[in-house]
């Protein structure tokens, strides 16, 4: 698959797993198991580049006797979301197209 294409897809995954609530890496990464295959070193760079973006915020909490980081969607998530989703038909569309057997 497409680096861009995967990349854009995973940071949507990630948002809309934090679309139901605030959570930690090592639970993203389990809540997104049955859907995507991603790894450690996959994720945080993905939540970075989603905070920097305003996409998120992050926070910690003790846990455990150690802090945390837990990370939260923004309005800014939420609209990406939004904007995927209705973009996404166009992509579908370009995939038949492709899929298409002409002679």
């Amino acid at each position: 698959m497409d680096i861009q294409l995967k990349r854009g897809i995973l940071d949507v995954c990630v948002l809309k797993v934090l679309a139901g609530g605030d959570s930690y890496g090592y639970q993203i990464i389990k809540d997104l198991s049955d859907h995507v295959k991603i790894s450690e070193s996959t994720l945080y760079p993905i939540l970075k580049r989603l905070e920097a973006a305003g996409a998120l915020t992050v926070y910690s909490r003790e846990h455990n006797g150690r802090l945390r980081k837990y990370y939260s969607i923004t309005d800014v998530g939420r609209e990406r979301i939004k904007v995927f989703l209705s973009e996404w038909d166009e992509v579908m569309r370009a995939y038949d197209f492709i899929k298409e057997e002409r002679h």
